[in-house]
């Protein structure tokens, strides 16, 4: 079932889905208002003297001419899209051009032009002449209006791949993912948190059954609901070796069960179908891919040859909104018990050393050698200290601006390196003062700009 629902998710966000409903929708429309002017015909447009009759040859010609441009106008909107993906995988990485074929906009544009083209089509093989003549002057006036409106979304998709492929848009749509994304999630739950006592004593015991991959990929979905069912139906805790976006092979050792004895070979499939593989990693349950996609876009944008490191900058903000995120938030722990208390599922969560490692810690090769973007680094860590609220959030933080200060030591010399220097040491200070002791007044570069 959940690689079923994956499968279904996956269609839905590819770029053929919308319009290929739209083609349909065109088609099944066009079928209506030829009924429609088959069952009413055309004497009421005898008594508006405003509107002209359309004859035959106007009637198909008005509709050829919708066609032909319809069609032209879709190949034109298709070779503009593979233009915007080519330029946006190039500037900013491959990764990000997930968030560009689930943009509605796009496919949406598509799916219009060629649904309008369907209509026409439609309903100019119905016109006849002679003493037959049958001319649909409901349909034709239904295709006119098609065809403005068609108009208005090209000047609409015009304004949108501008705007699309626009930087900060990027990383803002990324980011705005992720806050959301982590605000969705957290704290929603594998089941309940076991006690905190429990949680650190609970190990597999005894002979240990390893569930083995059935496939190679990425893990893009976990259905941890019918992992703890299953759990609590056998009788046993079961431990994940992997975490969605982690890359698993074939063979590989997917899951360990404990005690074996409660286990068999045939109970073995249940659990596989309870992850989805594919090729790629996505956003749908993997929050890392979208802090991967903004430390990729920024590590580019401090590469040498694009040197850019305001667009590092708009990154490293998002980032920090997303490490407020998971610093203000309940988030699950490694244990999930079931609703007698018993521990059935050991898990691999997404916790808050696993996100600034995946995010500042990706990013601090990068930002150390940038006066720009190092003290921008440093001031988002601040920012995001600012929010915690557990000691060992800070002790985390605190680490990452040590290890920061010590590259940034060797990769910036003069004055450009004393700084970096004497802010880490002030956000040294801030951190060692515990949670909730650090704000804005204690330093003036927290809350503006670096």
């Amino acid at each position: 079932m959940n690689r079923l629902r994956a499968h279904l998710s996956a269609v839905r966000s590819s770029y053929w889905f919308v319009p290929s409903l739209m083609a349909l929708s065109g088609i099944l429309l066009g079928g209506i208002m030829i009924w429609v002017d088959a069952s009413l015909g055309a004497s009421w447009i005898e008594g508006l003297g405003w509107y002209q009759q359309v004859r035959t040859d106007g009637a198909r010609e008005v509709l050829s001419t919708i066609a032909g441009s319809m069609v032209t106008v879709a190949g034109v909107v298709f070779s503009i899209t593979i233009v915007a993906l080519s330029y946006a995988s190039s500037q900013y990485g491959p990764r990000v051009l997930t968030n560009f074929m689930d943009d509605r906009g796009n496919t949406v544009t598509l799916g219009t032009f060629i649904a309008t083209f369907l209509y026409s089509l439609m309903v100019l093989r119905t016109i006849r002449g002679g003493e037959e003549d049958f001319v649909p002057q409901y349909s034709v006036i239904v295709a006119m209006l098609l065809a403005v409106c068609s108009i208005g979304v090209l000047i609409y998709f015009i304004h949108h791949v501008l705007q699309s492929i626009h930087i900060n848009h990027v990383v803002e749509r990324i980011g705005r993912q992720l806050v959301d994304d982590a605000r969705a999630r957290f704290p929603r739950l594998i089941g309940e948190d076991a006690p905190e006592e429990t949680a650190r004593s609970t190990e597999l015991s005894g002979e240990i059954a390893v569930t083995t991959s059935d496939r190679t990929g990425y893990i893009q979905a976990l259905d941890g609901d019918t992992l703890l069912d299953i759990a609590r139906e056998a009788d046993v805790l079961i431990r994940l070796r992997y975490r969605p976006g982690d890359f698993v092979m074939e063979g590989r050792g997917l899951v360990d069960v404990a005690p074996r004895s409660r286990w068999s070979d045939k109970q073995d499939e249940g659990l596989r179908d309870c992850f989805t593989v594919g090729a790629k990693r996505t956003p749908a349950s993997d929050l890392m891919f979208l802090v991967s996609e903004l430390v990729e876009i920024a590590a580019r944008a401090l590469s040498p040859g694009v040197n850019d490191p305001m667009t590092a900058v708009t990154c490293l903000d998002w980032i920090g909104a997303g490490g407020t995120e998971f610093a203000t938030r309940e988030l699950p722990g490694a244990v999930r018990s079931d609703d007698t208390g018993t521990p059935r599922l050991i898990a691999r969560p997404d916790d808050f050393p696993h996100f600034v490692d995946r995010s500042f810690g990706r990013l601090r090769q990068y930002a150390a050698a940038d006066t720009i973007a190092a003290l921008h680094f440093l001031r988002v860590i601040g920012e995001v200290a600012a929010a915690c609220r557990k000691p060992d959030q800070i002790d985390t933080l605190r680490t990452e601006v040590a290890r920061f200060a010590e590259l940034a030591r060797v990769r910036l010399a003069g004055h450009n390196g004393r700084s970096v220097q004497e802010r880490s040491e002030v956000l040294q200070r801030l951190l060692s003062r515990g949670v909730g002791e650090i704000d804005s007044r204690q330093a003036d570069w927290l809350g503006g700009s670096a």
